[in-house]
C-alpha cells in the first residue's frame, strides 16, 4: 500500500495557517497602535475586514503561486514572493472596501500598518518554519526503505538527482546494479545489495518499502524484476520513458528528487485516508490497553499459578514490507511451547507456512478435558475467547500494527516466504483481517490466506476495515474462532 503524498496547495497547509495567523497578528498590532489598547474584533467593520483579509488569503492562495517550491527558494525570493503574497491580499481587501464603501470609515494609516507588519511578520515566520522543517528533515529517522536498481556507471549520479529534493521521508537503503559488477560493495555510501540475479531474494526477506528502478539505456530492460517487484506487492517507482505500458495495477507520475517516475503499487491511500485509519487505531489502542490492564488483573494470576512464568508472551514478528517489531500476547502455551512445536509439525492442519493444530498439547491446561473430550484449560478459554490477542492493541497504540490487516508471520515463516506471499505484507499487519472474518477456523490452506490477504489490500477503504471489525465481534461473540 502506498501512501501518495498530497498534492497542490493541500500539502503547504502548514504555511497556509502560518500566513494568516501573521496577518491576524499585523492586524491587531496595527489597530491597537492607531487605534490604542481595544478590542479590534468588537468594532463590526473592523471585525469584517478581518474575515475579509482570510477570504482574500484564500483567493490569493489559488490564482496565485505563493508556495510554488517554497522550500528550495533563498532569502532574497523568499522576500520577493512574500511581498507579491501581501500586495496582492491587501489589494483585493482595498477593492472590497471601495467596492462595499467602506473606505472611508476604515483608517487608511491602520490599513498601511497592516500590510508593513504583515510582510515582516510573514517573511520572518516563513524562513523561521523552513529552517524548522528542512532541519526537522534532516534529523528525523526515515519513515520508508528504499532500494535503487541502476546501472553502476549511473549509479552516483541517480542517487545525488533522487536525494536533491528538500524533503524525502525515505532512505536508500541499498542498490542493485543493472549491469553485474561483483567487485563493488559500496557507492556513495550506500551498500551494494544484489544484481538482477540475487536482488528478488533480498527485496523478498528484508525490509524495503520502495523501489526506484533507472532504466539504463544500454542495459536490457528488466522486465521480470519488475514483474517479480510487482508481484511481492512492493511500489516501484520507474523512470520514465516507453516502459509505461510494461506496468500493472494502479499506477501515476510524480516527482522523485530531480526525476520524474511512474509509480506503480498494488494500491493507493491519500493521506486524508490514512489518517482516518490511524485515528481509529489510537482509539481502538486505547480502549483495547486500558481493557488489557482489567483483563491482567482478572487471568493473570489464572495464568501464572497454572504455569509459573511470565503472564505476558513476546514474540520477533515480521511487520509492514520486512519490518520486524515485538509482538505481545497473553501467554496462553507452556514455557516450552516453542522447542516442542518441531515434534508437533506432523500434525499441522494448515497447508503451507502457518502452524495450527486441533488439540494442541502445549495450551495450558490442555489436558483437561471435558466431558465431550474437549480441552477446558485457561489457555483454551482465553485462545477461544480471544482474550490472548489484547496486549496487541499496545502494538495498534505503538504504531506496529493496525486494528485490521494482515497477520504477521513469524521470522521462520518469513523466511520461507515465495514472490507471491510477500504481497500480504506490503500493508501493516492487523490484530483482524479479511481472511479471519472469512472463516479461519475452516481455512487449512495458506495460498487461499494469501489470496483474501491480496484482496483486502487492494479493495481497502475505511469503510471494509468497519465491516470486517464489526464482523469480528459478531464472530468473537458467537465462538467462531479467534481473531
Amino acid at each position: 500500500m502506498y501512501k501518495k503524498s498530497p498534492q497542490g496547495w493541500l500539502k503547504h497547509w502548514d504555511f497556509i495557517l502560518l500566513d494568516i495567523f501573521c496577518l491576524q497578528l499585523a492586524f491587531v498590532v496595527a489597530y491597537l497602535v492607531r487605534q490604542g489598547l481595544e478590542n479590534p474584533y468588537s468594532d463590526q467593520i473592523y471585525r469584517t475586514v478581518a474575515f475579509v483579509f482570510m477570504l482574500c488569503q484564500i483567493v490569493v492562495m489559488f490564482l496565485g503561486q505563493s508556495y510554488q517550491d517554497i522550500l528550495k527558494r533563498g532569502y532574497y525570493i523568499e522576500f520577493t514572493k512574500t511581498a507579491k503574497h501581501v500586495l496582492m491580499v491587501m489589494l483585493l481587501s482595498v477593492l472590497y472596501l471601495f467596492a462595499t464603501q467602506q473606505a472611508v470609515s476604515y483608517s487608511r494609516l491602520t490599513l498601511f500598518y497592516t500590510a508593513f507588519l504583515y510582510l515582516c511578520f510573514d517573511y520572518v515566520g516563513r524562513v523561521w518554519h523552513k529552517e524548522n522543517v528542512l532541519k526537522k528533515n534532516a534529523t528525523k529517522k526515515k519513515e520508508k526503505s528504499m532500494v535503487v536498481v541502476v546501472s553502476l556507471a549511473e549509479a552516483k549520479e541517480t542517487i545525488e538527482k533522487i536525494l536533491s529534493g528538500p524533503i524525502q521521508n525515505f532512505s536508500i537503503n541499498g542498490l542493485a546494479l543493472i549491469d553485474d559488477n561483483p567487485g563493488v560493495k559500496e557507492i556513495a555510501g550506500i551498500p551494494v545489495v544484489g544484481n538482477m540475479d540475487t536482488i528478488s531474494e533480498y527485496l523478498c526477506h528484508e525490509w524495503v518499502d520502495e523501489v526506484f528502478v533507472k532504466i539504463s539505456e544500454t542495459e536490457p530492460y528488466p522486465q521480470k524484476l519488475i514483474d517479480e517487484i510487482i508481484t511481492m506487492g512492493l511500489t516501484v517507482h520507474l523512470s520514465l520513458g516507453e516502459m509505461e505500458k510494461s506496468l500493472s495495477g494502479k499506477n501515476f507520475i510524480e516527482k522523485i528528487g530531480g526525476y520524474s517516475v511512474i509509480t506503480s503499487s498494488i494500491n493507493t491511500a491519500s493521506p486524508k485516508q490514512l489518517l482516518y485509519k490511524r485515528l481509529m487505531d489510537i482509539a481502538g489502542g486505547i480502549v483495547g490497553c486500558l481493557l488489557t490492564v482489567i483483563l491482567i488483573v482478572v487471568i493473570g494470576p489464572m495464568i501464572y499459578i497454572k504455569s509459573p512464568g511470565p503472564i505476558f508472551f513476546s514474540q520477533v514478528r515480521i511487520g509492514k514490507n520486512g519490518k520486524k517489531f515485538k509482538i505481545y500476547k497473553f501467554r496462553s502455551m507452556y514455557m516450552d511451547a516453542e522447542e516442542r512445536k518441531a515434534e508437533l509439525m506432523s500434525q499441522n492442519k494448515m497447508e503451507g507456512l502457518m502452524f495450527k493444530m486441533d488439540y494442541d498439547p502445549r495450551i495450558i491446561g490442555s489436558e483437561k478435558k471435558d466431558k465431550n473430550g474437549n480441552p477446558k484449560g485457561i489457555g483454551n478459554f482465553i485462545r477461544k475467547t480471544s482474550l490472548d490477542e489484547f496486549p496487541q492493541f499496545w502494538n495498534v497504540l505503538k504504531g506496529d500494527m493496525s486494528l485490521v490487516g494482515t497477520r504477521p508471520p513469524t521470522v521462520d515463516e518469513w523466511e520461507q516466504y515465495e514472490l507471491h506471499h510477500r504481497s500480504r505484507m506490503s500493508i501493516k499487519p492487523g490484530i483482524t483481517g479479511m481472511w479471519q472474518v472469512s472463516g479461519r477456523s475452516d481455512i487449512t490452506d495458506f495460498e487461499e490466506v494469501v489470496r483474501l490477504d491480496t484482496e483486502y489490500i487492494e479493495n481497502w477503504t475505511i469503510g471494509l476495515d468497519i465491516k470486517i471489525l464489526w464482523q469480528t465481534v459478531w464472530s468473537v461473540f458467537k465462538s467462531d474462532g479467534a481473531m
